[in-house]
């Protein structure tokens, strides 16, 4: 291996069940996981479910108006206690199996003959709670016993990127509105997303369009390469759409050496953020198979923009077309790593060096959970 070229992952890492596995139980059941958008439920029994590794989560708004956590699972006989992806409950939620009902809470509040048991402590017999915590204006959540600290596990990770936590702060984020959500079923094991997103060597080979609005990406650096730097718009384009077309005015509170620029982070282990002037997208991964990836990607706008129904058509499209291309490349990706050729994995060109500390990441990640 010459100085230029760095060894990736083997192969296996990325088609073994028993490595994503692994994953599930030491990642995504053990750090914090961007479930939901909290607008998404607005009214008290508003309720979505989420499989966050090998647990399916309840999310549900009580009558408080507050947004709980709890594994979906009735604590009699363990029977799923919603089955629907998401939906609303008047008062709570009642297990289909035999009645045993909890309020919006998680406390239990009813079952068939429950006056004959008057030892059973209806707290203690609630569903179980799973820890949450609300940020930019999304739910994150943590299924370990003991959380790991959100400011270093999440907040750090903007830190790293922008050069400072307060670098987010101008886009307001939690104060957006969605103006486009697209949901997409990758089949390819997580990890090439992630290493897609970080790299923009690929850039000028199957992006046109984003190439054109960010001519600097033709040179294959991604512009989360650097810590702070955001990749300048090209002179003659007036917005981040796909014609490079004028978009909307830059976000109120955007600091002026923020604009005409693009930045991007990820948190990991399954959020990309996209900063531009006038919107955000963000991207959630939910890793279902060692093989396929559910990717729901928001288009955030100003609130104005979107109560008054203006057309967002053009930036959504520009991104909309990224994602395509990216996920068709992983795609492409997914089957050969169970080939012989990658048995011992490939390499790392100099603008992609940065991938190999996500390597490290995982797999002391795994390592320790051992």
């Amino acid at each position: 291996m010459t100085g230029s070229l760095i060894s990736t992952l083997e192969g296996r890492y990325y088609t073994d069940p028993l490595i994503f596995a692994q994953e599930q139980a030491a990642i995504f059941e053990k750090m914090w996981f961007c479930a939901v958008k909290s607008g998404d439920l607005a009214n008290p029994g508003d309720f979505r479910t989420v499989q966050i590794g090998r647990e399916s989560v309840l999310i549900a708004r009580d009558r408080h108006g507050n947004l709980n956590a709890f594994l979906n699972v009735c604590r009699h006989r363990g029977a799923r206690i919603c089955v629907d992806e998401a939906g609303s409950v008047k008062r709570a939620f009642q297990c289909p199996y035999h009645a045993w009902t909890y309020a919006l809470d998680g406390k239990l509040i009813a079952a068939p003959n429950l006056t004959s048991m008057p030892d059973i402590d209806r707290v203690e017999y609630g569903l179980t709670k799973v820890h949450l915590r609300e940020w930019l204006g999304y739910a994150w959540v943590c299924l370990a016993d003991e959380p790991p600290s959100f400011e270093d596990d999440v907040l750090q990770a903007v830190t790293e990127r922008l050069g400072t936590l307060g670098g987010i702060d101008g886009y307001e984020i939690d104060e957006l509105s969605v103006g486009k959500r697209i949901v997409y079923d990758v089949k390819a094991n997580w990890k090439l997303i992630i290493e897609n997103f970080m790299e923009c060597y690929h850039c000028a080979t199957i992006h046109p369009e984003l190439t054109e609005v960010l001519p600097e990406f033709a040179d294959g650096y991604a512009a989360q390469y650097y810590v702070g730097h955001g990749a300048e718009f090209g002179d003659d384009i007036k917005g981040f759409t796909v014609d490079g077309s004028e978009g909307f005015g830059k976000l109120a509170a955007l600091e002026e050496e923020r604009d005409r620029k693009y930045y991007a982070i990820t948190i990991k282990p399954q959020v990309f953020i996209n900063l531009v002037p006038d919107h955000v997208i963000l991207h959630r991964m939910y890793p279902v198979a060692v093989d396929r990836t559910i990717v729901e990607c928001d288009w955030l706008y100003a609130k104005e923009v979107v109560s008054t129904g203006r057309d967002v058509s053009r930036s959504v499209e520009l991104f909309h077309r990224v994602n395509e291309q990216d996920f068709e490349a992983c795609e492409r990706c997914q089957p050969a790593m169970a080939s012989r050729a990658y048995a011992r994995g490939g390499v790392l060109v100099p603008s992609e060096h940065h991938i190999g500390g996500f390597h490290e990441w995982l797999v002391q990640k795994l390592e320790s959970a051992d």
